[in-house]
């Protein structure tokens, strides 16, 4: 996953109006629901069948660290889900999304205008077009720099130029050297 994909997934879990199972034995049980069998199970976290079903049982009570993150990011993925749409539909529809990270931009601007790329830390809310742009981009599988693009573009638009009214030779936003990146919605 992309700097900008590990960011939605964040603001995703964000919105969990219960917490994930938390022991192993809970976590298994709720991933065997989800997805029907232990041999499903199995091949997600990479393991076998008995595996899953001796910490179905209680019978192994720890799972080995890479086992275990992967069980943990496994139920995370599946949990709550309606949650997670209600809370994206709501963004892409009328809410928009909040984008705060420290990183490099750089643009294309009219000669004479100081357009070197430099580390700005920013805060900008963006409109539920742009919201509902970066869903489609990611759920139709768009990589981290289309992914990034978008939000550039947010950027240019509602920072930059604010609304229209100012730097309007600029033409191109880059967002480069992610020192982090966090959205909310």
């Amino acid at each position: 996953m992309g700097e900008i994909e590990d960011a939605i997934e964040r603001a995703d879990r964000e919105a969990f109006t219960r917490q994930p199972p938390k022991t192993l034995k809970a976590q298994i049980g709720y991933l065997l629901k989800q997805m029907g069998s232990a041999k499903a199970v199995a091949a997600e976290l990479g393991v076998t069948a008995d595996s899953v079903n001796r910490y179905r049982r209680g019978a192994r009570k720890h799972a080995r660290a890479d086992v275990a993150a992967k069980i943990d990011d496994a139920v995370r993925a599946r949990w709550q889900p309606q949650v997670r749409k209600r809370r994206q539909r709501q963004a892409a529809a009328t809410g928009g999304i909040t984008v705060e990270t420290r990183a490099r931009f750089g643009y294309t601007a009219p000669v004479g205008t100081s357009n070197d790329g430099r580390f700005r830390r920013l805060t900008v809310h963006l409109p539920a077009t742009y919201a509902q742009r970066l869903f489609d981009a990611r759920d139709a599988g768009a990589n981290d720099q289309e992914l990034r693009g978008i939000i550039a573009e947010g950027f240019k638009d509602v920072y930059f130029q604010d609304g229209g009214s100012r730097a309007t030779g600029l033409s191109d936003v880059e967002i480069n050297d992610i020192d982090y990146l966090d959205l909310d919605f």
